[in-house]
């Protein structure tokens, strides 16, 4: 059982939610049985350096408001410190606390801070950057690259999905080549899922990935058009069994990835690497607080 005796909460007052709900969670937060230090940041920029400050206090806890993005940016600073991680899901998809079973909620997911249940997870890493649940190669970096903030904010899922339909008049299939050597596997591929979660985008679509499974897993969605892509979608989001048919999985600690051609990796929505990468797993590497088994919702 861990002890909380103090927290800090950081919200992204960038993201969609994070400027109109910063004031309510911060009310919240005064409600927990510890003593909360509150910092509103509207700057991306001042992000790190306000996790930073926090933690040089010492909090027991940080709890992050905002995005996937705003979570994977900012969870490297708690490997090695000792803080449990707390998350308000105040972006768009919010896949990270969909695959653990946060509610969506503001108070929701303050209540699950508040029962003070700690799950200790894995993070995923690209290279030497961890991330906290899904990084891909494909149409979501072509998306993440040039989205317009405004659409995202006014609009919310459905504007990424319209921005995404435009996006994919653009795409092109590409080559995929997990290994090295004379072991390598080459495969002709629409979009690659490298996810330490089982959600991408608000859906579920890795279901072999867990965030304490110990293992990086690497999704490939197959086809030489790209048409397979979006029954691919299709077929998860209706839970159909036809998406097992669409995908080629590999699972291990340590994945060498390369595209033909290069192509960028978006890491929890945020464009941060290139292939060629290696793709590792942190296993059990930190604590967050989450629903007990039992408790879990679905997403």
């Amino acid at each position: 059982m861990r002890t909380i005796r103090s927290a800090a909460l950081i919200v992204n007052a960038k993201s969609r939610k994070g400027r109109k709900l910063f004031k309510r969670a911060r009310a919240l937060s005064n409600t927990l049985d510890f003593p909360v230090k509150a910092y509103a940041v509207r700057k991306p920029t001042m992000l790190d350096a306000t996790v930073k400050r926090a933690l040089d206090e010492d909090p027991d806890l940080l709890i992050l408001g905002g995005g996937d993005g705003t979570i994977s940016g900012l969870v490297d600073h708690l490997v090695g410190h000792g803080a449990a991680l707390g998350v308000l899901p105040l972006g768009t998809a919010n896949s990270f606390a969909r695959t653990l079973g946060i509610p969506l909620d503001l108070e929701g997911a303050m209540d699950v801070i508040r029962q003070g249940h700690y799950r200790r997870i894995d993070l995923g890493k690209i290279d030497g950057d961890y991330f906290a649940n899904c990084a891909a190669i494909g149409i979501s970096p072509m998306i993440a690259e040039t989205v317009p903030h405004g659409l995202k904010a006014w609009l919310g899922r459905v504007g990424y999905l319209i921005w995404a339909s435009w996006q994919f008049f653009h795409f092109k299939p590409f080559t995929l080549i997990i290994g090295e050597g004379e072991d390598a596997k080459r495969l002709r591929v629409v979009e690659v899922r490298i996810a330490n979660g089982g959600h991408h985008g608000g859906t579920e679509l890795v279901d072999e990935a867990s965030p304490d499974s110990g293992e990086i897993v690497v999704q490939a969605v197959t086809g030489h058009v790209k048409s397979h892509l979006l029954w691919n979608w299709f077929a998860s989001f209706f839970r159909l069994e036809a998406r097992k048919e669409t995908v080629e999985t590999f699972t291990g600690q340590k994945l060498h990835i390369a595209t033909k051609p290069p192509l960028a990796i978006s890491i929890d929505g945020e464009v941060l690497a290139k292939t060629p990468v290696n793709a590792t797993i942190a296993a059990g590497i930190i604590e967050v607080a989450a629903p007990a088994e039992g408790d879990r919702r679905a997403p």
